[in-house]
């Protein structure tokens, strides 16, 4: 997102291209359009100069994706839903006597959303606000989704105002976390629209996630602030937030720890 013009770029459901940020920031650069999803916005990429396609699985995330199919895929992210198969296909929890229940089988499972799921040992967001010489603010946000997702899920990476939100007046937003629950909220949004009411940076991010964690006290997440002075702050719900900070007059990174 360019905090000058308010242009947005994003991609979602991407495959076979590695660089997603990349691939936004050419659809922000090249098309009149915010979002392109799925094999499309693959063959955009490719079509701009990206590489591709690529085959982007590793021996590491083909070991897991094995274990998780033997351990009857579970964790997932079904709720409501039955099946006689544990990896499907699932049908829909019918309230009612008639549900269908003899007919799929009398091995019936009934799926809950499991909230182990989300945690920050298997997230790897990256999202990055960076402030200019003269004062013109850019923020991007990267990510691979929630691992085990129902297949065709986007999450918030893509959707401005929840996962980053940067305006050159104001400052900038990321975040990180249980995108499908955060991005009800647009935490950056609401982020950036409280420093523009005034509150600093650290108010403005401890606001943002107890909207959340009022409706959601089970959720996972985090969002760091940053306002045109240079000021930041972060805030955390249910794990320990870490973001780095580095300016000009800065040899390296300083990182900052965040308690929930």
């Amino acid at each position: 997102m360019d905090g000058t013009t308010m242009e947005v770029g994003a991609v979602a459901g991407m495959r076979y291209v590695k660089d997603g940020i990349k691939a936004a920031k050419l659809v922000m650069d090249y098309t009149k359009h915010t979002l392109l999803v799925g094999e499309k916005a693959s063959l955009f990429a490719i079509s701009m100069g990206l590489p591709g396609p690529t085959n982007l699985s590793s021996p590491e995330s083909v070991e897991k994706w094995n274990n998780w199919k033997e351990n009857n895929c579970q964790p997932n992210f079904r709720k409501n839903v039955i099946n006689g198969n544990s990896c499907g296909p699932f049908h829909p929890e019918f309230e009612n006597s008639c549900d269908h229940g003899e007919e799929r089988g009398s091995n019936i499972l009934r799926v809950k959303l499991n909230s182990d799921v989300i945690g920050r040992h298997n997230h790897d967001t990256i999202s990055m606000a960076v402030i200019d010489k003269m004062g013109h603010i850019a923020v991007g946000t990267s990510t691979n989704g929630a691992t085990f997702k129902v297949p065709g899920r986007v999450g918030d990476g893509p959707i401005a105002g929840s996962s980053a939100y940067a305006d050159d007046e104001v400052g900038a937003c990321g975040a990180t976390g249980d995108g499908d629950i955060m991005m009800r909220f647009l935490p950056c949004y609401q982020v950036v629209e409280s420093m523009r009411r005034g509150m600093e940076p650290k108010q403005a991010a401890a606001d943002a996630v107890s909207r959340i964690a009022r409706k959601h006290p089970d959720f996972v997440g985090a969002v760091f602030a940053i306002n045109t002075k240079g000021e930041h702050a972060g805030a955390c719900h249910n794990w320990t937030f870490q973001y780095s900070v580095r300016n000009a007059n800065m040899d390296d990174v300083e990182v900052f720890t965040v308690e929930p």
